[in-house]
């Protein structure tokens, strides 16, 4: 029995709309040259979580560059 490989795997597949062979992360595609992509749930193994990132900022969205520019897109925050 062998160990799986503790990171990310490439995989290969055949695109399943121009037939083109593609190269992915643990059974997840997309296609260069038609834009296909199968859906995540596809893949080998479940994708990990942002708190298991170790960048991932520890108070949640505060701090976090691209909430606040959405809170001034909305009219919220500096003014």
């Amino acid at each position: 029995m062998s160990i799986p490989p503790s990171g990310p795997e490439i995989t290969y597949a055949e695109c399943r709309q121009c037939g083109t062979l593609i190269a992915g992360l643990d059974g997840r595609y997309s296609c260069g040259v038609c834009g296909w992509v199968n859906h995540h749930s596809e893949g080998h193994r479940e994708l990990p979580r942002a708190e298991d990132d170790a960048d991932h900022p520890a108070g949640g969205a505060e701090g976090n560059r691209l909430s606040a520019d959405d809170n001034r897109l909305r009219g919220e925050g500096d003014s």
